[in-house]
C-alpha cells in the first residue's frame, strides 16, 4: 500500500515536517507557496514549487490563487499521481505523536460510538472532555442545542478518520478568545461517528484515494476552505469516523481578530450550507464564489 502525506507551508522545514519525513512507511509531498523560502529543502521527501505547479496545470493554479492553503489542492493530484492508495493531510505546525499513522482505520469497518442528533450538523468536539468547546466551522446557532445523551455502538465503513489534536485544538476564533485552551483529549471518547454530518480540518486528517476527487480546499472562502471540503465530502456520501488525538498542535502564531474575519464566511453560512449540502452535494456551489466553484471542476477533471 503506498501512503502519501500533504501539506502546505511557507516556512522552511518546521519541527512537524521533519517529524513526518523521518516515518518511513510514508512519502511526504510538500507544496511551495509564493512565501515558502526559495532554498526550500527535505532530505526525505518531494518539494514542489510554485513553478512546478504552474507547469502542471497554469488554469488550475490561477484560479486558486496564491498565499492559501487551498494550494494543497496540488499535493492531492501529486498523490494522485504517485499512484497513492491512502493520503494523509497535515499542518506544518502539527508534530506527530508516536504512533501516528499507524493502526489506521480508513478502508476497514469499524465499530464506533455512535451518536445521533436532530440537529442539522453534529460536533464532535462537544462530545469530548472539552464540552464548552466546539470545532471550528460548526454552525454557532446549533451550539446551546448539542446533546451527546443518544449514543450507541454501531460498525461503520470509514473512508475518511479524522484524528484530533492535543494542545491548541482547531477551534474557532471566538472559542479560542474565550477559552485559550490547551487540550489534551480522553482516548476514550473516540473514535466516534455520528448520523448528520459535522465539521472535519485538513490539519491531521487520512482518507482513502476515491475520496480526493471529491476533496477540494476551495479557495476565496477564508478561513472556511477546509471546512466547505468536510461538508462537500460527506454530502457526497463518505464516511467520516473522528478518532483521538494523534499530533500536537504547536500552533504557527495567529492574529486572533484576522481569524475572526477569515471565519465569518462560516458564521454566516455554515447552518444553511449543512442543510442544503447533506441533501445535495453540490447545492454547495450556491454558497461559494464563482471563481471557487471553477477551481473545483478544473481540478476534477483530472479524475476522469
Amino acid at each position: 500500500m503506498r501512503k502519501v502525506i500533504v501539506t502546505t507551508t511557507i516556512n522552511p522545514p518546521t519541527e512537524a515536517i521533519l517529524g513526518f519525513q523521518a516515518l518511513k512507511d510514508w512519502e511526504l509531498v510538500v507544496i511551495g507557496d509564493k512565501k515558502t523560502p526559495r532554498d526550500y529543502r527535505l532530505e526525505r521527501g518531494v518539494y514542489v514549487s510554485p513553478e512546478e505547479q504552474e507547469k502542471y496545470d497554469p488554469a488550475l493554479s490561477a484560479a486558486i490563487g496564491w498565499n492559501c492553503t487551498s494550494r494543497r489542492s496540488f499535493g492531492f493530484l501529486w498523490a494522485r499521481d504517485m499512484g497513492a492508495d491512502l493520503v494523509a493531510v497535515v499542518d506544518d505546525d502539527n508534530i506527530p505523536l508516536p504512533g501516528w499513522g499507524e493502526n489506521l482505520m480508513v478502508g476497514k469497518e469499524v465499530t464506533v460510538k455512535w451518536y445521533e442528533t436532530d440537529l442539522p450538523a453534529f460536533d464532535p468536539v462537544g462530545a469530548t472532555n472539552y464540552p464548552q468547546l466546539w470545532h471550528r466551522g460548526y454552525p454557532l446557532q446549533l451550539l446551546r442545542q448539542r446533546h451527546y445523551d443518544r449514543v450507541s455502538e454501531r460498525k461503520v465503513r470509514v473512508n475518511v478518520q479524522a484524528d484530533f489534536w492535543n494542545g491548541d485544538p482547531d477551534i474557532d476564533a471566538i472559542c479560542r478568545i474565550e477559552h485559550a485552551p490547551e487540550c489534551t483529549f480522553d482516548p476514550a471518547c473516540f473514535p466516534m461517528a455520528a448520523n448528520k454530518i459535522g465539521p472535519f480540518n485538513s490539519q491531521n486528517t487520512f482518507m482513502e484515494a476515491a475520496v480526493l476527487r471529491d476533496y477540494f480546499m476551495f479557495p476565496d472562502t477564508g478561513r472556511a476552505e477546509d471546512i466547505w471540503a468536510s461538508y462537500y465530502v460527506q454530502g457526497c456520501g463518505h464516511r467520516v469516523v473522528w478518532n483521538k488525538a494523534s499530533v500536537y498542535q504547536k500552533r504557527n502564531v495567529h492574529a486572533f481578530v484576522r481569524d475572526l474575519r477569515g471565519e465569518y464566511v462560516v458564521y454566516e453560512n455554515a447552518l444553511p450550507l449543512v442543510e442544503s449540502t447533506q441533501k445535495e452535494a453540490d447545492s454547495i456551489a450556491a454558497f461559494l464564489p464563482g471563481r471557487s466553484w471553477w477551481a473545483f471542476q478544473l481540478y476534477r477533471r483530472h479524475f476522469k
